[in-house]
């Protein structure tokens, strides 16, 4: 079984929803590892190495072998760093289940939510709301079913759905910061809503919590890359 002396090594970014998953998990496997911040807009040459296919964080490094894509290392961590309770339910149906809505997560939600910041008009950024809004909704009762009316996703503690949702919620809130918009609504969601006042107090929630400042910042750049691609094509 590995442990504590094994050397890891994680290449991530502060501002990455898909690195702070990652970073979440190691956290609460208990996982010592060295932290790479990466450029998102100068990729190193660390990271052209160890992801050449995505060229993309996070990147996890094992003993001097890479592990790509956030939920694919989560996975990997939880294998690997198996004591401790699994992050992951212990049947098979809980087990295809979380996956399903992970993807969903990741196919539906993230898009949704890039789709309210790079809006470049008030109008634009409206129906986006509403569209993130929709794509919201169905984790209302993939809550419920999943939780079985419990405090998280996985149960009494947190686990792979936890963290798959809970790495996207300092954007919801630093969309908030920027633009008003707010993407959980207790209105309309309140087991949601209530689940992500619980995960954000949890100690990896906490601790992968990336600086507000930075998002914000991070968020200009992307804003005033995008506005640039799309006065090009005119």
């Amino acid at each position: 079984m590995a442990g504590e002396g094994d050397d890891v090594k994680l290449l991530g970014a502060a501002v990455s929803p898909f690195a702070v998953r990652v970073r979440m998990t190691l956290h609460l496997k208990g996982v010592r590892y060295e932290y790479l911040e990466q450029d998102l807009f100068i990729k190193g040459e660390l990271l052209l190495a160890t992801n050449p296919v995505l060229k993309k964080v996070p990147v996890l490094i094992h003993a001097g072998r890479p592990v790509c894509e956030s939920l694919a290392i989560v996975e990997y961590v939880d294998e690997v760093w198996a004591y401790g309770a699994s992050l992951l339910p212990a049947d098979h149906y809980g087990r295809a289940v979380a996956r399903f809505w992970a993807a969903y997560i990741d196919d539906k939600l993230f898009p949704a939510w890039i789709g309210i910041l790079r809006a470049a008009t008030e109008e634009d950024r409206a129906e986006k709301l509403e569209a993130a809004l929709a794509v919201v909704r169905p984790l209302e009762d993939a809550l419920a079913q999943c939780s079985g009316g419990k405090d998280f996703f996985a149960g009494d503690s947190v686990g792979y759905l936890d963290l798959a949702l809970g790495c996207n919620l300092f954007w919801f809130k630093a969309l908030r910061e920027m633009f008003g918009v707010t993407v959980i609504d207790a209105s309309k969601t309140p087991r949601l809503a209530a689940w992500a006042e619980r995960f954000e107090q949890t100690k990896a929630g906490k601790e992968a919590a990336p600086p507000m400042k930075r998002m914000v910042e991070h968020a200009g750049k992307l804003r005033a890359m995008w506005a640039a691609a799309a006065a090009a094509t005119k």
